[in-house]
């Protein structure tokens, strides 16, 4: 099956934003159960960028930055339909060709299983990662009971 051309937008208007919530929230281990309240702060203080192919979103991706020297890139993902093509890797070179984001210092991302995604587009892993520290509150989606 051929792929189609990728498309893509950094503008919220344009996101299908209610696929990417109900995917997050119920597909990803990082964002399951995700409050929609907290999903929508995330992108109103991020940098988001949507793949599209015939109109449809099919890919995510979104970068925490001062987009002046840092970003924390994180949430992407490729509809398991789409995944194989190509799609993942034409992100990355979009976002990293974006203007705001082409001389940040450090881009820092977090992945379990995608280092191939990840690694012919420059990343690496930690060169100190001593100095790397984390306050990591995993149950912090769960409601109280």
């Amino acid at each position: 099956m051929q792929a189609g051309e990728l498309t893509m937008s950094s503008r919220n208007d344009d996101l299908d934003l209610d696929m990417v919530y109900l995917f997050l929230s119920r597909e990803t281990p990082w964002a399951r159960d995700m409050p929609r309240a907290t999903f929508e702060r995330a992108v109103a203080g991020s940098l988001c960028f949507g793949g599209f192919v015939d109109g449809k979103q099919i890919a995510f991706a979104r970068l925490v930055t001062d987009e002046a020297t840092f970003a924390y890139l994180c949430d992407v993902f490729v509809l398991p339909a789409y995944r194989g093509r190509g799609y993942a890797s034409t992100l990355m070179k979009h976002i990293f060709a974006s203007p705001s984001l082409a001389t940040l210092r450090r881009i820092v991302l977090v992945t379990t299983d995608a280092h191939h995604v990840y690694a012919p587009h420059g990343f690496t892993s930690l060169e100190n990662p001593e100095r790397y520290m984390e306050l990591h509150r995993p149950d912090v989606y769960k409601v109280a009971g």
